[in-house]
């Protein structure tokens, strides 16, 4: 079950990256094709290319009939929902930046016990968004706020406090039992890239 909850986790990261990154990519020469098409068109009209005037015309109100003006809202959204989760994802792994300058000059009890202090204040915290984002969420569905471009319900976009805050605090709740358990926490090695292993020399 864990290991379904974690592929599900880097899945939805990874897809909304991929997704966003490509929206973006297909806006941006969208709305440079528009222009330069436009453009294009004037120059060669201008200097009585007859032929290429018709086929940038012609291409210009093709593109202009594309409507991506919701493009960056959704990326936005998409963005929003990949941090929310891309927290959780953090603490499950230890990417998370953190300053452990304290932490290393008390001794080993005690330096167990403020680790363990540490992580479940970062799960009371996370727990106490989750919950205020899920209330928040829910008088959200009953004013039936729409998003302006996509007219999305709003009530959609924010869903990713609650279950991205309720999730991070979960791997927190994680983390900190793993470490009474076994004294260790996860830890990322920058230099590892998944995928790309060591070959033997």
């Amino acid at each position: 079950m864990m290991r379904l909850l974690d592929r599900l986790e880097e899945w939805i990261i990874a897809t909304l990256m991929g997704a966003a990154t490509f929206l973006i990519f297909v806006a941006v020469m969208h709305r440079y094709g528009v222009g330069t098409t436009a453009d294009l068109a004037r120059w060669s009209a201008a200097r009585g290319f007859v032929t290429t005037a018709a086929i940038t015309d012609a291409a210009f109100v093709w593109l202009a009939a594309w409507d991506l003006s919701w493009a960056q809202e959704l990326c936005i959204y998409m963005f929003v929902w990949m941090a929310k989760f891309g927290a959780a994802y953090g603490v499950r792994t230890g990417i998370h930046v953190g300053v452990d300058v304290l932490v290393n000059l008390v001794g080993p009890d005690q330096r167990r016990r403020v680790v363990l202090f540490g992580l479940l204040c970062g799960a009371l915290f996370t727990g106490i968004i989750g919950s205020l984002g899920g209330v928040f969420v829910f008088h959200m569905f009953d004013t039936g706020q729409h998003s302006n471009d996509l007219e999305m319900p709003m009530w959609i976009v924010y869903l990713a406090i609650p279950l991205g805050s309720g999730l991070m605090c979960f791997r927190f709740l994680q983390v900190a039992v793993g470490y009474a358990r076994t004294g260790e926490l996860p830890h990322h090695d920058h230099g590892h890239v998944d995928g790309m292993e060591e070959t033997a020399r």
